[in-house]
């Protein structure tokens, strides 16, 4: 049994610098999948607290000039108005739970103050390979009072409208694609003058459940604690056995001579 200075060799140092560098990244990516965990628990209070209030007036929580805050997202809220249907605008590439596809319908709700609440009614199943969506349910005229969730604005280039048509809810393209001021966010609709929305599918709430996080940073531990007992094992092969290119291996054996069993008599078989 030899002696552990093999390990000063460049070849165990590089190889240790490896295993250091890999623990070190298993370490950091464990590090934030908890964080992620972390913050996923945080939003799943909020929303809690906000599923159990009582519906607000729009102006308490949103405003045209300031963006929604965070912790007023899944918050209901409660306004009144007339639906601008010829402002109607349809967000495309949407699919229910069961991932059939569809679009969600969005209208502008003109309240008494001037400024709209952008409202998506729900989601409206359609032909995946027709871009024609046909005619959405009307919402109803005159004066509504809608109930609905606080959602945050989406953000990039899908947000853009194009004929009123988009790919995600920014209430300040929308805003500057029907010319009128609008509150920052939009709400997902539960309800208008107390009654569910007909002829559409409302969104569901977000699962408040913890997510894979937790065991993905569990396994990225586990990586980087078998990487530094996989090198201290090779140290300890290599001290014990040598090289593996030096050890001594016995000489082979021959090969067994296969015997060939045939019910044919010697003097007829094939030489």
């Amino acid at each position: 049994m030899g002696s552990y200075r093999f390990l000063l060799s460049r070849r165990w140092a590089s190889f240790a610098v490896v295993v250091v560098l890999l623990a070190g990244l298993a370490w950091w990516l464990g590090e934030w999948q908890f964080g992620r965990l972390d913050d996923r628990q945080g939003r799943n209070e909020i929303t809690r607290t906000n599923e159990a209030r009582p519906p607000a007036p729009v102006d308490e929580v949103l405003a045209a000039d300031r963006d929604v805050d965070e912790r007023d997202e899944w918050r209901r809220v409660e306004a009144t108005g007339t639906y601008d249907v010829d402002h109607t605008v349809i967000v495309r590439y949407r699919s229910d739970d069961d991932g059939a596809p569809g679009v969600d319908v969005v209208v502008p709700l003109v309240t008494d103050t001037g400024v709209s609440l952008v409202v998506d009614r729900g989601f409206m199943p359609t032909d995946a390979r027709s871009l024609d969506v046909g005619d959405v349910p009307a919402p109803p005229t005159g004066e509504v009072t809608v109930v609905g969730w606080v959602r945050v604005n989406g953000t990039g280039s899908s947000t853009a409208v194009d004929d009123l048509s988009t790919r995600a809810i920014s209430t300040d393209r929308i805003g500057d694609a029907i010319g009128r001021p609008v509150y920052d966010g939009f709400v997902d609709a539960v309800s208008e003058d107390g009654a569910p929305v007909p002829d559409l599918t409302p969104r569901t709430l977000p699962e408040l459940d913890n997510g894979p996080h937790f065991f993905y940073g569990l396994q990225w531990w586990f990586f980087g604690v078998l990487a530094v007992f996989g090198f201290f094992y090779l140290a300890y092969d290599e001290r014990k056995r040598g090289p593996r290119g030096e050890r001594e291996t016995g000489p082979k054996q021959p090969r067994p001579v296969k015997v060939r069993q045939t019910n044919v008599p010697a003097e007829y078989q094939r030489r």
